[in-house]
């Protein structure tokens, strides 16, 4: 694609990373198809090659109205597009830059905005989010049921072996998680601890940055970002082996902790790092699969799972077949899931700021994994959990894989 970006953009980071992006898009048109929201609405400015075009428009100089802004809202940051693209586009990157630039560039009502600013203010806060998700469960029988569904029951954490090993890995606490399903990160660390690796919670570390990040805020992100650093750097230089993430959506964007500060003369170094010890809790966990087969011994029949592979992981991540792998190694029957590739509407804030869209594909997910009539629905993303789980009234429960795993280790 041919770009001519105009002059207030064209020498900045942004601009130069963002023609580099636009270069590559051949307008095949092969994200369509693969596109959530297209293929709920038709309508091609809701498709990745319709909002690289809008983008394209205002970084040459053309006037940025609400229609761009509605429809880069509209955009899920799924990337199932990027898993498409023959060409490599980095569309998640370049909606990013976009939707910064049009924040400035377009505004908010004052309701958006106080909305938008409280979802990036509350939610990175553990202990604010958590008060007062413990207010709303206190007052969930009172609640209107939209709201009480999204309201996901109180889970308590297990045991967290102490360190004791030799070999130990860093976790990413995260924000929203730990208030609703603390037993993960537990969970992964007793894991860990069967194979000889201690994992190490720092409490001064937290969100990773992505929710600002989306919501067209990359300086406060940044501000997260760094915070994360300050807190891991000194167990890093004392060699912890990796930087573990058991949330796939706060693992994407840790991945991407070098890209973000790259021009950043003080943390450059130091989030590159932290970038190339990121581990996906899958990864680390099949890397010790020798080790840990032998301690898998399936006393009861396999249950029927069906895992949903969130976009963060499938997409993001390009982490694929590596959980389901694992689940059937530990004994689990998994069931087929069609259009696996399809996001489940969660988007982080997206269920929240746009709620009918969301909605529907939740619908679409929801009957998708339960076509084959599973025990339990597993995921890889606290987010998609309570998503999902706010769509099936009970009928089926939602877990995550490593709590299930650390289950059938514990029962063998």
């Amino acid at each position: 694609m041919q770009t001519n970006l105009a002059d207030w953009i064209k020498d900045t980071p942004e601009g130069r990373e963002a023609d580099s992006i636009l270069r590559k898009c051949v307008h095949c048109g092969f994200c369509l198809a693969t596109c959530p929201t297209y293929n709920l609405l038709g309508d091609e400015l809701d498709s990745p090659r319709g909002r690289i075009y809008l983008m394209k428009q205002m970084l040459e100089g053309e006037a940025v109205t609400e229609k761009t802004q509605l429809h880069l809202d509209r955009c899920l940051t799924c990337r199932s597009c990027e898993s498409t693209c023959p060409s490599g586009v980095q569309y998640g990157r370049l909606v990013d830059i976009g939707r910064e630039l049009v924040e400035k560039k377009v505004g908010r009502s004052v309701a958006e905005g106080t909305q938008r600013g409280v979802l990036k203010r509350a939610l990175p806060r553990t202990g604010l989010f958590s008060a007062a998700l413990a207010l709303g469960r206190i007052m969930k029988p009172v609640l209107p049921k939209a709201l009480a569904a999204k309201i996901p029951v109180k889970r308590t954490p297990g045991a967290w072996p102490a360190p004791r090993h030799a070999r130990n890995m860093l976790v990413l606490q995260g924000c929203v998680q730990p208030a609703i399903d603390p037993d993960i990160n537990a969970a992964t660390a007793r894991v860990l601890d069967r194979v000889g690796v201690s994992l190490i919670a720092v409490p001064s570390a937290g969100c990773c940055g992505s929710l600002p990040q989306h919501l067209g805020d990359a300086e406060a992100a940044h501000v997260l970002i760094k915070r994360n650093i300050d807190a891991w750097w000194t167990y890093i230089e004392a060699g912890a082996e990796a930087v573990v993430v058991t949330a796939s959506g706060c693992g994407t964007m840790v991945a991407e902790y070098g890209h973000a500060l790259r021009n950043d003369p003080v943390y450059a170094a130091k989030a590159a790092k932290i970038s190339a010890l990121f581990r996906d809790v899958s990864q680390v966990v099949a890397a010790e699969q020798e080790r840990l087969s032998p301690l898998l011994r399936a006393s009861t029949p396999p249950s029927r799972v069906a895992f949903h592979s969130p976009c963060t992981l499938q997409h993001g991540l390009k982490i694929r077949g590596v959980v389901e792998g694992l689940l059937r190694d530990a004994g689990f029957e998994l069931t087929a899931v069609p259009d696996g590739h399809l996001c489940c509407g969660s988007a982080g804030t997206y269920s929240i700021l746009q709620p009918e869209l969301s909605k529907q594909l939740r619908g679409n997910k929801i009957a998708a994994l339960t076509s084959g009539s599973p025990a339990v629905i597993a995921s890889a993303n606290v987010a998609c959990m309570a998503h999902l789980e706010s769509g099936l009234d009970g009928k089926v429960p939602v877990r995550h894989w490593i709590e299930m795993l650390d289950e059938q280790l514990a029962a063998s």
